[in-house]
């Protein structure tokens, strides 16, 4: 049995105020080729596929022809759940009807977990979908008030889903969850405010392999049959360094399972650049690409007349740049007492050691001074 695993697609993405569709519709358009290369017997994709609930009509087409060329196209059946990010009512909608042309969608939670059944030479591959669900939900829809956490809830659906499957049968766990241990990343929304969303790893041990979501990291979550695939593109600069892409899983005839994960390539990649105004205008060093989404880290101490125009004739993606010199210190610096016996001068040179974490010198001081002057002065003029 051979089968790609891949979750957190979040299409209609909008990244510091850039919508990704096009760079989304890139990659999947490798991916495509990759299943058409790769001939697997399914596809999983372990949740989020929308970044909303209410996804735009862009993402909703993205979605509807990524699907219909990998079914109609390549007759590949695709197994895919809800993450925290769907609607599960959207994204369900239709599946009794779908899953007969090898498309099946778990969206809600359903009463029982039925599992998905795919067979290759050496017999069937029971595939648990095990669709992201709050406890409360788990507790309603089970009737059983044991799932008073996200570990628990999980632990239920995964004794129900088993039930459901013979005795030593090969089987592949589908599941949106937060692993402890497991690295996190700051574009993934938390699955609870309040309550404990951590699940161990080891109730995913009955199961041959694991393909999980959630997570925007590449990684293994405990084991090495236990990954998640992370998401389809970078979708923070706190991901920079991530390694995108998929994986592809096989499974022998006893169910030992191999992995590979194959890289997809961005359309533009996301990248953190820092320096010295004067050697950033210089482009880049090492052949990295111009129109990559950047964040700039300015290392210059005096200001800079239109920074970002100026360097978006180098890079024209530049989506933040950040000020070290402006957060520097914290803790309130400068004379102590009462600052409204303070002039402006002095309050000033407060506030710039706040703010840097250095005093001013003789020659900017001087020359707050005759700014502070000179607004007096024309104040005068105005009043006169």
């Amino acid at each position: 049995m051979r089968f790609l695993h891949t979750s957190d697609w979040h299409l209609g993405r909008i990244f510091h105020g850039v919508h990704l569709t096009s760079d989304q519709a890139h990659v999947l358009d490798q991916f495509y080729y990759l299943v058409r290369d790769a001939k697997p017997d399914a596809v999983v994709i372990a949740g989020d596929i929308y970044d909303r609930a209410v996804p735009p009509t862009e993402a909703v087409n993205l979605l509807d022809d990524t699907l219909s060329r990998l079914l109609l196209d390549l007759k590949v059946p695709v197994i895919a759940i809800a993450g925290n990010h769907d609607s599960p009512e959207r994204l369900g909608f239709g599946n009794r009807l779908l899953s007969r042309q090898g498309l099946h969608v778990i969206g809600q939670l359903p009463g029982r977990v039925e599992p998905v059944v795919i067979n290759d030479t050496y017999g069937p591959v029971y595939f648990l979908p095990l669709t992201y669900a709050e406890p409360a939900l788990v507790r309603e829809r089970f009737g059983n008030d044991s799932a008073v956490d996200h570990q628990t809830a999980i632990e239920l659906m995964i004794k129900q889903a088993l039930a459901q499957v013979p005795a030593n049968a090969r089987t592949v766990a589908v599941a949106h969850a937060f692993i402890a241990g497991g690295q996190e990343s700051e574009s993934e929304r938390p699955l609870s405010v309040g309550g404990s969303s951590m699940v161990s790893a080891k109730v995913f041990a009955p199961f041959n392999y694991t393909a999980l979501g959630h997570l925007h990291n590449c990684q293994q979550a405990g084991a090495e049959t236990i990954r998640y695939s992370g998401s389809l593109l970078k979708y923070s600069f706190a991901e920079a360094a991530h390694r995108k892409g998929v994986n592809l899983v096989e499974l022998d005839a006893k169910g030992q399972a191999s992995v590979e994960v194959i890289p997809l390539a961005p359309r533009r990649d996301v990248r953190c650049i820092d320096g010295f105004f004067k050697d950033l205008l210089a482009g880049p060093q090492n052949a990295e690409g111009c129109d990559d989404y950047i964040m700039v880290t300015l290392r210059d101490n005096s200001p800079i007349l239109d920074v970002r125009g100026q360097l978006q004739a180098v890079y024209p993606n530049i989506l933040h740049i950040d000020y070290p010199r402006l957060t520097t210190g914290g803790d309130l610096r400068g004379p102590q007492g009462d600052h409204r016996r303070l002039g402006e001068t002095q309050l000033f040179a407060a506030f710039f050691e706040q703010m840097t974490g250095e005093a001013l010198n003789n020659e900017q001081a001087a020359g707050i001074a005759q700014i502070i002057d000179e607004v007096y002065r024309q104040n005068r003029e105005v009043e006169a």
